[in-house]
């Protein structure tokens, strides 16, 4: 059986997530170095912990979803790991990037906390634009409409049916006002995450990068900017440089992910968005999740 690890991103959280694994070994120390890290109780952040000046939209809030997030799906796969159970390959959606890095033991978990506190302070001062996802299209109507409308990209490539624009918020609507669709929903971010407009954010956070050593994977991972696999250490930092202003090519990562012979996909974090974008996209892949500790057998 060839098994690959797949991370959501944002979007993904739930208030409540932190229960869901604190029964796990290093759980509370984790949470403690991340509430350290971010400046915030994670805990209570997560469990929507309406004292101390913490509310349940608070989760929302990249500063804290993407720590959070991340907390959760590495002690998941620290896990996973402990009980032997490895993956043929590894591959997240934006923030889920650096868990699949975390996973394939490209970096340990402080640095990775410390890589999302930065992370998410240069995404959430990055304001200014809009994204908006549209459903049911016809990709050669949008490749012309986008082609011709300055200002505005496709930031997630989800599916043959489902993508996420970025960039001005007058680009955004004029496109998915005159794009035949089913459905075009604006996102409520602060920023126009993953396009050009996240320039300034992406060149401070690759100076982050060049301070830390990328590890060589144990397995191959699948970059959001370059879906091919590589274990090469150098080359996944190189293409995670790449990943704030270039779209999150996923459509592209499933048909690898079809193509490398694997055969079985476990979401590892909260929800199941990744899987059902898979089942939708792939004929034959038996899909997963592990969610929490329950999930894990415990």
């Amino acid at each position: 059986m060839s098994i690959a690890w797949v991370f959501p991103g944002q979007g993904s959280q739930k208030v409540g997530m932190a229960d869901s694994v604190l029964s796990l070994p290093g759980a509370e120390k984790r949470f403690e170095l991340a509430s350290e890290i971010i400046g915030r109780d994670l805990i209570a952040v997560c469990n929507g912990n309406s004292s101390n000046n913490i509310e349940p939209s608070d989760l929302n809030d990249t500063r804290n979803t993407q720590p959070a997030l991340f907390v959760v799906e590495s002690l998941l796969i620290d896990d996973l790991r402990k009980q032997g159970r490895e993956a043929s390959l590894a591959a997240g959606h934006s923030l889920g990037e650096l868990v699949a890095l975390y996973a394939a033991g490209v970096f340990d978990a402080k640095t990775a906390l410390l890589l999302l506190q930065r992370r998410s302070e240069l995404m959430a001062s990055a304001g200014g634009g809009a994204m908006t996802a549209v459903i049911g299209f016809d990709r050669t109507e949008l490749d012309e409409l986008i082609a011709v409308t300055p200002n505005v990209v496709i930031a997630n490539d989800n599916s043959s049916t489902q993508v996420v624009l970025s960039g001005t918020p007058e680009g955004v609507n004029k496109v998915s006002k005159n794009l035949n669709c089913k459905r075009a929903v604006p996102l409520q971010v602060s920023g126009a995450f993953h396009s050009p407009h996240m320039a300034e954010a992406s060149d401070a956070f690759s100076k982050e990068l060049d301070q830390i050593t990328f590890q060589d994977a144990r397995i191959p991972v699948l970059s959001n900017s370059e879906p091919t696999p590589s274990r090469d250490g150098e080359l996944l930092k190189q293409r995670l440089k790449k990943q704030m202003t270039s779209g999150v090519r996923w459509r592209e990562t499933m048909n690898i992910i079809a193509q490398e012979g694997i055969n079985t996909v476990v979401e590892i974090g909260p929800g199941n968005v990744l899987s059902g974008l898979i089942k939708r996209s792939i004929n034959g892949i038996t899909t997963s999740q592990i969610a929490n500790s329950k999930d894990l057998g415990h």
